[in-house]
């Protein structure tokens, strides 16, 4: 049987320190995969595309933007399913063989349970909590899988939103199918919890919940954020 294309789809920002050991996990994961492909949205002004130059994955250029970027990247795509990555979390060894399970058994959309590179206890819980079905233990870092034709229908990536833009398109998802949650983890970089400190991180990633539930427009929650995490 001829395995469901995947199209994976990394949208890149200035990620010229890391992404060299990101392709490498990568591609150390999928060398002997078949109908896959790998494409980076990259927006960067450092050297992360030429960084890239030295990898087998297809890099298109786009405008700034987490959604932006990753309907650029789809619009490159072939693959019938579509997986959106971070450029700093890592998947699962198995996580072709996962996603592809799922779709067999009709899930057209789903994410991975997430564990943080950091074995701190508050970390450690923290992704914990990722296996339950509430939104607000849904997230980006998560990473994405969903069918073409539901990305198609549900429009894509809502670009008017620069942030929780993950948190959207996961409720609109939710309109015409669950978010499959599948029992393996991606890992994830810790960077942010560490740069801001893991309860003060965690505190502001509330309160922008928060503004978001009572209504406070885009550029009110990019000034916190900008305000407030590094």
């Amino acid at each position: 049987m001829v395995p469901v294309p995947i199209s994976i789809i990394i949208p890149t920002f200035n990620e010229e320190a890391g992404i060299a050991d990101s392709m490498k996990g990568l591609l150390g994961l999928v060398r002997e995969a078949q109908d896959i492909e790998i494409i980076v949205s990259d927006a960067s002004s450092d050297r992360t595309p030429e960084i890239l130059a030295g990898f087998p994955v297809r890099v298109c250029r786009s405008a700034k933007g987490r959604a932006v970027q990753m309907n650029t990247g789809a619009r490159h795509t072939k693959g019938s399913i579509l997986y959106f990555l971070h450029a700093d979390t890592l998947p699962p060894a198995t996580f072709l063989g996962d996603i592809r399970r799922a779709v067999s058994e009709g899930r057209r959309a789903g994410c991975f349970r997430m564990r943080f590179d950091d074995e701190n206890p508050l970390m450690n819980l923290f992704g914990w909590f990722t296996q339950f079905p509430l939104p607000v233990c849904r997230g980006g870092d998560q990473s994405l899988f969903i069918e073409r034709s539901l990305f198609e229908e549900i429009g894509g990536f809502n670009e008017a939103m620069q942030i929780m833009e993950d948190y959207d398109m996961v409720r609109r998802i939710e309109a015409h199918t669950p978010v499959h949650i599948l029992e393996t983890e991606v890992t994830t970089s810790a960077r942010k919890f560490q740069q801001n400190g893991i309860i003060p991180l965690q505190i502001n990633f509330a309160a922008i919940h928060l503004m978001h539930a009572l209504g406070f427009d885009q550029e009110s929650l990019k000034r916190y954020y900008r305000e407030n995490i590094r």
